[in-house]
């Protein structure tokens, strides 16, 4: 079982480890695109007013073009202990043994492990570069090299922003969130749905369980007390979906 998570908009505000070092991040084969972006974004930043627009920065967050200019010697911080919000602190990374099993999607680095050091940053997906292609678009055919040949069920736990990079096909199961009105509407409320997200992957790595196929996986959290339901996917090029009901 691999899971994939999304990044998180909020994050720890510094390291207090050596600086950046691309060569010691796992999944070396997107090294090159990590060094293009972040040369891509200290530059970018060298002008902070530039930055705080094209990286859709409030007033509040001008901090992050600062930290986009000290990208490359600013304190690192694992990823772990990077993200944070909602998701996160329902999944609490850092209390969990086996990071070996996460992956972290991010516009900037591709792919993180919980343990990889990277320094704080801001990059949405939106963000466009003069020359570069859609960062969606840029990441495909690299992220596909270092998932791609992985053969274990993946529980893709992304936001629809972060999937369009790479698609696990039949051997992924979405999960989604969607709560459950009196009369049977159900809706998507964001904060819910990634509290129940954390909590699933928390779930999994802390239950220790290694479910080896969609049904595994529904079986799992429907004895977790979740009330699930899993969909075929109509083509093989699709993920199963796999939605969790909260009343």
């Amino acid at each position: 079982m691999l899971i994939l998570l999304p990044p998180s908009e909020g994050k720890a505000g510094q390291g207090d480890g050596p600086p950046l070092d691309l060569g010691r991040l796992s999944s070396p084969a997107l090294n090159a695109t990590r060094e293009l972006l972040v040369d891509r974004l200290v530059e970018l930043c060298a002008d902070e007013e530039a930055a705080m627009k094209a990286l859709k920065l409030p007033a509040s967050g001008r901090h992050y073009a600062q930290a986009g200019r000290a990208l490359r010697t600013a304190p690192t911080l694992a990823a772990w202990e990077l993200y944070n919000g909602v998701l996160y602190d329902r999944l609490g990374l850092g209390d969990l043994p086996d990071g070996e099993q996460v992956f972290i999607a991010s516009p900037l680095w591709g792919l993180l492990r919980p343990s990889d050091r990277v320094p704080p940053y801001r990059m949405p997906m939106s963000t466009r570069f003069p020359g570069l292609e859609p960062l969606a678009k840029l990441w495909r055919p690299v992220v596909a090299e270092v998932l791609g040949a992985r053969d274990e069920l993946i529980v893709d736990l992304r936001s629809s922003t972060y999937a369009q990079v790479w698609s696990p096909k039949d051997r992924g199961v979405s999960v989604r969130v969607f709560k459950e009105d009196p009369d049977g509407k159900r809706s998507v409320v964001t904060h819910m749905a990634k509290a129940t997200r954390g909590e699933v992957a928390h779930a999994l790595l802390a239950g220790g369980a290694r479910p080896e196929s969609a049904a595994d996986l529904g079986d799992f959290l429907s004895a977790q007390g979740w009330k699930v339901e899993l969909t075929e996917p109509a083509a093989r090029s699709k993920p199963w979906l796999l939605d969790i009901v909260i009343a």
